[in-house]
């Protein structure tokens, strides 16, 4: 049982930790060996590097613990202290009593007091009202003159930052820090510098954009305001060997002056002037002109200085333009083959003054130009070149969703001879901006249309995972909630998003106002007045906190964010409750951007009190368990009763027994009535035919959108019709993924037609499927079970015709877990399963005979790790421990209903 990572608030080694009791968590490396369990743990903290060698906990000692935890452990040691750097490791006991030790591990703290921050807020001076002048640089020098041990920088600058030491770009993140509700937290961020601290003179450079802190305008816009100017606020501390300390910091000493950025809007784009560069600017010695003045002290913003905890946004991967095509005279067009979020790099080569302009778009109009009818227009890159012999830029406080690029003013090394006057194109690149984290999922089966599903689905997750998950990377860019929880099952497949989950809670709990209402976007940066306010307070969108820190729970373990938040989360489910009319939510957003007559948008089909009230039940059930769980039994008293209060409303109001439908019958009131348990058993059957139906009818066709169609998956996964899910995705006809496909898209689109009907080409709010290829079609599901302390998975495969091969594979803190299942021959499959250790599984298998089951080649009940658990819902349910194991002769009993004939509800599966 050997130990492969030590997290630290799921951080390898973090700096800047601000809270005060860090969650630990440690994972395990495969092993040959099954049936692997951790009985019990010991974690040892220390101050001192040399005490953590030999086992010495000095500051904290958690003594041997008789658990099984591995992920979420609370520090409950000796008070922390800001900017100390602790050492830790952590013996574990596996269930025959041998102990294996981890390699040690730090973490640093950052600073846990405001009062810790020495530096002032500084600013340029302002000499007019202008919001039409050049970003600022500002420069500070200093002197080193004995050994350096550690030097630390912390900074925050509004609205973005690009830090330099020495005359080098600090870090290679980008578009620093996240974007907050400023009034409330601005993010810091901690650098380990003591490598680029000279002992000798040193000089410290920073340039400041406006990110979402400063919105001015001046091209296109979403909304337009502002906290206030760029500002910053540094601190760099320098321990010596000596033991002695030194801090410098930011004031009114330091120097700031006009930078060559002459625009920058988050919305509108970027523009550079090469010619106002100061070669020098950010080294020591260097000769300073008259541009450059003392910085002012600038007032503080309202928000609270915190540590940024997600990963930083950095060019994760770069898109090369190799053929250029003339669509008018001197204006060219590059197809990078993929839409993405990101910023381009522009190399050139001409005389001074000569200006290039790149217009990014992902579409494009008939005559072969971009188009950004959908995207927010004019949007735009401008670079003026200083005339030297090449020349390389890419923007720094602004990006953009797009596949193509037009290009004005240079051309390319082809038709360099004939216009000799304008600048040579020398190469142009598009740079894709997401956080930098490890992929923690993977899927793959027989179907390339599948396949390709799961690709453009991930294009769009990554091109809208910055800070927060926007809904698109150009038009908006806004922190819409509804699909951080209806698509947050399908996220966490794929990527490891617990710290951006807790980021976007915290963000939430800014935004939530007096009356408990929680805004449908947060950071609230656009408030939706009347008679726009349904775009305000929807349910399925503020559901997002309660549901989130509920899967928290489940997926890590994480209680700490249900008892940060719970009272929060009570207050919103009130706030909802005192708008209702018996129980009833009359207005929303309901089903937004489903298939009807009219086009994308407001919902068409399904009265909107249906989905707003369904998940107003939904919150309220999750919120019953929540206070079981943190032991309020009072309140889970009073949930219990209000949630039979809504489900007796609904059903009232909607259901129609005669019929057995809901409301006007359509898939969304079915299908959400059905998977958030609003149906009554007896009427269940009857419900579900009638979805069975209308999806027949409709030539396998959804008609749900943004908010139901996760639960029309969920619906029928949950009933065993996987089969159904299936023949749906084989659609290449609108409304489907294929259509997207077939019609060039390469991310998901923000409508079901998107690449024909316009709108964004990259919003993942679609992307539900996701979900069922991993938890359905693979069958792994799992969550952390609190009373056993250890993961406990369910392989549950959906075994459909017309695939041979499925496989998933998933990373979770305790180790990496996969499946996956082969067709041998018509009715006959393997399935290979692997369990990390600490983790068991329970494998549902269709009935079939124990005797013909073989496990490597061996009867299945005979070889180590497996028992048969029980017989439930026409499966055997076979019990496998930790450790990799390979089924075969497992025989299916598939449907036999052709394309054609109408689905019904099986006896059994």
């Amino acid at each position: 049982m050997n130990i492969r990572d030590l997290l630290v608030e799921n951080q390898t080694n973090p700096m800047g930790i601000d809270c005060l009791e860090p969650a630990f968590s440690w994972s395990f490396e495969e092993s040959e060996v099954r049936s692997i369990l951790q009985s019990a743990y010991r974690i040892m903290v220390s101050a001192k590097e040399e005490n953590i060698h030999e086992g010495i906990g000095d500051i904290w000692d958690s003594g041997k613990v008789d658990s099984r935890r591995n992920i979420n452990v609370l520090y409950k040691g000796q008070d922390l202290k800001s900017r100390k750097r602790y050492f830790w490791k952590v013996q574990v006991w596996d269930q025959l009593g041998n102990m294996t030790e981890s390699r040690p591990a730090c973490w640093e703290m950052g600073f846990l007091s405001q009062s810790d921050w020495k530096g002032k807020w500084i600013q340029q001076p302002i000499n007019d009202s202008s919001t039409e002048r050049p970003l600022p640089l500002f420069r500070h020098e200093f002197i080193v003159n004995k050994p350096i041990d550690r030097a630390r920088l912390y900074i925050c600058g509004l609205g973005q930052y690009e830090l330099r030491l020495n005359g080098c770009k600090v870090d290679d993140r980008v578009l620093d820090p996240g974007w907050t509700h400023y009034d409330k937290a601005c993010l810091y961020s901690v650098f380990d510098v003591t490598s680029q601290v000279n002992v000798s003179s040193n000089c410290i450079g920073v340039m400041l954009g406006n990110g979402f802190y400063n919105v001015t305008g001046g091209r296109y816009v979403k909304f337009k305001g502002s906290y206030g100017d760029p500002k910053c606020i540094v601190q760099l501390e320098i321990d010596y060997t000596d033991g002695t300390t030194e801090m410098i910091f930011s004031n009114t000493a330091w120097l700031t002056s006009p930078g060559p950025i002459t625009f920058s809007c988050i919305y509108g784009g970027e523009d550079y002037d090469a010619r106002l560069e100061q070669p020098g600017w950010d080294q020591p010695a260097y000769t300073l002109d008259e541009s450059w003045q003392h910085a002012v002290e600038a007032p503080s913003p309202e928000g609270l200085l915190k540590s940024q905890k997600v990963s930083p946004l950095k060019i994760m991967k770069t898109f090369t333009a190799s053929n250029f095509k003339e669509v008018k005279p001197n204006v060219y067009l590059v197809d990078l083959g993929q839409n993405f979020s990101g910023w381009v790099n522009l190399e050139v080569k001409g005389t001074a003054g000569s200006s290039v302009k790149i217009t990014p778009a992902e579409l494009l109009n008939p005559d072969g130009t971009a188009n950004q009818t959908w995207t927010g227009s004019p949007y735009e890159f401008n670079y003026i070149l200083k005339g030297e012999e090449t020349e390389v830029w890419q923007p720094k406080f602004t990006y953009y969703g797009f596949r193509y690029l037009q290009i004005e003013g240079a051309v390319p090394l082809g038709d360099a001879s004939e216009k000799e006057s304008l600048p040579l194109l020398l190469s142009v690149e598009g740079e894709m901006i997401y956080p930098d984290l490890q992929v923690g999922g993977s899927f793959e089966s027989s179907d390339e249309l599948l396949n390709k599903t799961h690709e453009i689905i991930n294009w769009a997750i990554l091109s809208n995972m910055k800070s927060l998950f926007t809904d698109c990377p150009h038009r908006e860019k806004l922190g819409w909630l509804e699909q951080v929880h209806l698509m947050g099952p399908a996220i966490l497949y794929n990527y490891p998003v617990e710290p951006l989950f807790t980021k976007i809670l915290e963000d939430i709990q800014d935004a939530q106002l007096d009356n408990g209402m929680v805004p449908t976007t947060a950071p609230e940066y656009v408030v939706f007045e009347e008679p726009w306010d349904i775009f305000r307070h929807s349910v399925s969108w503020g559901a997002t906190y309660i549901l989130v820190p509920w899967m928290m729970y489940q997926k890590y373990g994480n209680t700490r964010v249900l008892q940060e938040h719970y009272e929060n989360m009570k207050r919103y489910v009130e706030f909802i409750l005192e708008r209702s009319e018996n129980y009833i939510v009359k207005d929303g957003l309901g089903d937004w951007y489903d298939v009807g007559p009219e086009g994308p948008g407001f919902a068409q089909n399904t009265p909107v009190p249906l989905p707003e009230t369904a998940m107003f039940y939904h919150i309220v059930q999750v919120l019953e368990q929540v206070s079981s769980l943190i032991n309020r039994p009072d309140d889970a008293t009073h949930y219990k009763k209000i949630g039979k209060e809504i489900k007796d409303a609904y059903n009232s109001l909607f259901f129609h027994p005669m019929t057995g439908q809901y409301a006007t019958g359509s898939q969304a009131a079915n299908a959400m009535s059905l998977a958030l348990g609003l149906t009554e058993d007896v009427h269940k059957p009857k419900v579900l035919q009638n979805l069975l139906d209308d999806i027949h009818d409709r030539g396998f066709h959804t008609t749900s959108g943004d908010v139901a169609f996760r639960f029309v998956l969920l619906a029928l996964s949950q009933n065993g019709r996987s089969d159904i899910i299936y023949r749906m995705t084989r659609n290449t006809d609108y409304p489907s993924y294929g259509y997207q496909i077939e019609h060039g898209a390469t991310t998901l689109t923000e409508a079901w037609d998107g690449p024909t009907v316009g709108k964004s080409q990259n919003h993942f709010m679609l992307g539900h499927i996701e979900e069922w290829l991993y938890k359905d079609l693979a069958g792994l599901d799992y969550e952390f079970d609190q009373r056993e302390e250890m993961y406990k998975f369910n392989f549950h495969p959906s075994f459909v015709k017309g695939l041979d091969f499925v496989r998933v594979t998933h990373e979770l803190y305790t180790g990496k877990v996969r499946t996956e299942w082969v067709k041998v021959d018509q009715n006959k499959y393997k399935l290979l399963v692997q369990i990390p250790a600490n983790g068991i599984g329970y494998i549902h298998l269709p009935s079939c005979s124990m005797e013909t089951l073989k496990e490597a080649g061996y009867p299945a009940l005979e070889t180590v790790g497996v028992e048969l658990d029980r017989y439930e819902n026409g499966c055997a349910i076979l019990r496998v421990s930790s450790g990799l194991y390979e089924f075969e002769n497992i025989q299916v009993s598939m449907f036999k209903e052709e394309e054609n004939e109408h689905p019904t509800i099986p006896n059994t599966f």
